[in-house]
């Protein structure tokens, strides 16, 4: 939810609860609340047929800003695996099929990486933050920041904190075995996540746009 004394909406284009819970901390912007596409009563859904992270928020960002009239952030982030090539990549959400659930994708590929080593398990989240609003010319880049994690997949799930790949990702300072980001707690999560960064990032240029 927004922050209900916040004198200015910011739409975060996501359907997700945990994701809007998660980037409403990470850029702790006073004065700023965001919404979800369900708050601002946005149904339609973007076409995200970029071949990289930042070209799909980008899209998005735009897509939703045109349908709201508001300054509008998208986020576009998932999981690159070294054995796969950099998959999942831009279909991280989709690994599994369209309408995958998080356990489905995490089988699917636990199951791919059955055979392989913990060294050879390396992989990385990425995120791209995409921020535009009346001020830039449509189409353009508008505000863009990054972030990445290090890390690995786990030979099982363990945790039950976090979404999507959290139970089967361990940080590179972990050792193999360690931690999951999903046995992180939400404060130990957040000062390390790829999302983290790229919105610590965000926030900078945010503060400095006014």
């Amino acid at each position: 939810m927004a922050d209900g004394s916040a004198t200015r909406r910011v739409l975060l284009a996501t359907h997700s609860a945990h994701k809007l819970r998660e980037l409403q901390d990470l850029l702790d912007l006073p004065g700023t609340g965001l919404i979800s596409l369900g708050d601002a009563e946005i149904l339609d859904e973007a076409t995200e047929d970029g071949s990289t992270f930042e070209e799909n928020a980008r899209l998005k960002a735009w897509f939703y800003a045109a349908r709201s009239g508001l300054p509008t952030l998208a986020d576009d982030s998932g999981l690159e695996v070294d054995a796969l090539g950099g998959g999942p990549g831009v279909r991280t959400r989709r690994y599994a099929g369209d309408d995958a659930t998080d356990e489905e994708n995490n089988a699917k590929l636990l199951a791919a990486l059955a055979h392989l080593e913990p060294e050879e398990r390396t992989a990385r989240y990425r995120c791209a933050l995409v921020f535009v609003d009346s001020a830039d010319a449509v189409g353009s880049d508008g505000l863009v920041t990054q972030g990445t994690l290090e890390g690995r997949i786990a030979q099982a799930a363990r945790g039950s904190g976090g979404f999507g790949y959290d139970p089967i990702f361990e940080p590179a300072g972990e050792p193999p075995g360690g931690r999951t980001v999903a046995e992180l707690t939400r404060e130990q999560k957040n000062r390390i996540s790829h999302r983290a960064i790229a919105a610590g990032r965000m926030a900078a240029l945010l503060r400095k746009r006014g």
